[in-house]
């Protein structure tokens, strides 16, 4: 696990006791029993204890085991609000492990970074519409029949976008069964996932190019060469070396390099040339479909 994914992890702990925090402090009064005079003639009768007063603590914050989390199960909006926002910040976090786990013998720039966010993605909306749908079975076939009207004809570059689709979905059945107050809170929620992901998305993501070089001095051209990537940090692997002869004066290196989006090839080329000048015969750049992520 790396700095990303720790990152991405401590931010969704913070999401998830600020919270709990509220949950905690906006939590339902715990019932106040008064007692009832003793008489010698009173015959003592069983009393029915409230239901609360043997909730423990995690569940009062959570909710209990409702699933149909509305304002009416609790005394005050703001402890409907929390109680909402900790069931999805758990989503997240538990999904974020999942997500992010370690692999033995595969490195974390090498999976899909798209991926994972949308198995974040796709365990908030999960909760949001169980939320939704709750104990009623219309409800849970009306999510059913609005979900298979979505087709996906095209391949999506980021598959985030579908999760979003989905989002949106359940924004819209929470609204269209009055929970306003669900709607509200999951795309304010999902907004701030998608923050917490996108930030941390340029740091994952890269393309694959290939480099070729034909020079005078292969040798010499391979320590600039590898001397930038290393100040560029820059995964590269060597794919062919042709040392120069008397028969062909020219050799050449071809590199398979794996750079940031938003890197310029132009701009790369014109340092290279700035580094050797003199050896230096002519530079392409050739992208690649990436080989290195574990899921396509």
């Amino acid at each position: 696990m790396n700095r990303v994914s720790v990152g991405v992890l401590t931010t969704f702990v913070v999401m998830l006791i600020g919270s709990g925090l509220l949950a905690y402090v906006y939590r339902d009064p715990e019932p106040v029993r008064q007692a009832t005079p003793a008489t010698a003639t009173a015959t003592p009768t069983p009393t029915t204890q409230d239901s609360n007063a043997h909730i423990p603590l995690l569940g009062g914050l959570f909710g209990g085991s409702a699933t149909g989390l509305a304002p009416t199960t609790s005394s005050n909006w703001e402890g409907t609000v929390a109680r909402i926002a900790l069931r999805f910040s758990l989503a997240a976090f538990l999904a974020g492990v999942l997500a992010f786990r370690f692999r033995r013998g595969l490195a974390f720039s090498r999976r899909n970074p798209y991926v994972a966010q949308t198995q974040i993605l796709m365990a908030v909306v999960a909760g949001a519409m169980m939320m939704v749908v709750g104990d009623s079975a219309a409800r849970a076939f009306g999510i059913f029949a609005a979900a298979s009207l979505v087709r996906f004809r095209t391949n999506i570059r980021d598959p985030k976008e579908i999760t979003v689709l989905l989002i949106c979905l359940a924004v819209g059945l929470a609204s269209g069964v009055g929970r306003w107050d669900m709607a509200v809170i999951l795309t304010s929620f999902a907004f701030l996932t998608l923050a917490v992901l996108e930030f941390f998305e340029p740091r994952q993501v890269f393309r694959t190019v290939e480099l070729s070089l034909e020079t005078k001095n292969v040798a010499h051209t391979n320590e600039v060469l590898l001397k930038v990537f290393a100040d560029h940090g820059f995964t590269a692997e060597l794919c062919e070396v042709n040392r120069e002869d008397e028969d062909e004066p020219l050799g050449k290196i071809v590199y398979l390099v794996e750079i940031r989006p938003d890197d310029r090839t132009g701009e790369l080329s014109k340092e290279i040339l700035a580094a050797d000048n003199e050896n230096i015969d002519s530079i392409e750049w050739d992208q690649k479909e990436s080989k290195t992520y574990l899921y396509k």
